[in-house]
């Protein structure tokens, strides 16, 4: 198993610079035999994209994604406008090629990105499906993005506990994707930059193996990214590794000047 390495970039803001580490990793997992998982980390934009549909549909579906949104990263128009266009393009590539078919065939998408047009700078997370984006900040971990699926919506309305939620047998099934069925409106939140803050995106396939608490044991043991990466992705393979499992982290410190005067999230 290859071992994930970490990268940096420094990115001067109005208030100081912002240093920012990351590292990925992406394994088939030991039961699947296809990995439908896809991933892009192009600053500003970090995402994850998790398949699903047919013998190799949800590989073409979260490729075809990734693919689209690679290029608005290229072009540094990171806007919720320029994502969701990117995103209906890959519903036309999907819907459009011949190994796909719309039964099925689609992909999550989650991540986020650095606003760096407003003063101060914000990061914004974007998610369609059950893919995760989460912070880990002060000591305490919180996923960011609400899952669009059966189990949450259940979960929701008071009629399933998070704990019965773990087993239930609708608990793959999503309320939306990326595909040719579906609408492209990502949920988005905003979040301030604050130093030390750590995110983790990812795949269900992690989720489906580790706690939450789980993760932040992870970040805590380890506060390099690729080290970090590399235990999560150990771990979830040691307790079942049921699906693709694909994982980002993403830590971003500031120097003391630059530190918004306000550390809660918007």
């Amino acid at each position: 198993m290859a071992e994930a390495s970490t990268h940096s970039q420094t990115i001067d803001l109005p208030g100081g610079a912002l240093e920012l580490r990351w590292a990925s990793v992406t394994h088939t997992g030991r039961r699947r035999e296809i990995n439908q998982d896809a991933m892009l980390t192009s600053f500003p934009l970090f995402i994850v994209a998790d398949g699903m549909g047919g013998h190799i549909g949800g590989e073409i579906a979260s490729a075809s994604t990734i693919d689209r949104l690679s290029a608005v990263a290229t072009s540094g128009d990171v806007t919720p406008r320029s994502i969701e266009k990117a995103l209906s393009r890959a519903v036309k590539d999907i819907a459009g090629h011949p190994e796909t078919t719309d039964d099925g065939t689609g992909t999550t998408v989650t991540g986020v990105y650095l606003d760096a047009t407003t003063e101060p700078a914000h990061w914004v997370t974007l998610n369609i499906g059950d893919s995760r984006v989460y912070l880990a900040r002060d000591g305490s971990i919180v996923q960011i993005t609400t899952d669009h699926s059966v189990v949450q919506e259940l979960i929701a309305a008071g009629r399933l506990s998070p704990e019965e939620a773990e087993n239930h047998p609708y608990g793959n099934v999503i309320t939306r994707a990326v595909g040719p069925s579906n609408g492209v409106t990502p949920d988005y939140v905003r979040l301030d930059v604050i130093d030390g803050d750590r995110f983790v995106i990812c795949s269900d396939g992690l989720t489906k193996e580790l706690t939450d608490y789980g993760i932040l044991h992870f970040l805590t043991e380890n506060a390099d990214p690729a080290e970090a990466v590399d235990a999560m992705l150990e771990a979830a393979l040691e307790n079942g590794g049921r699906d693709n499992v694909t994982i980002v982290v993403l830590d971003a410190a500031l120097p003391s000047s630059a530190v918004p005067s306000s550390p809660d999230a918007d």
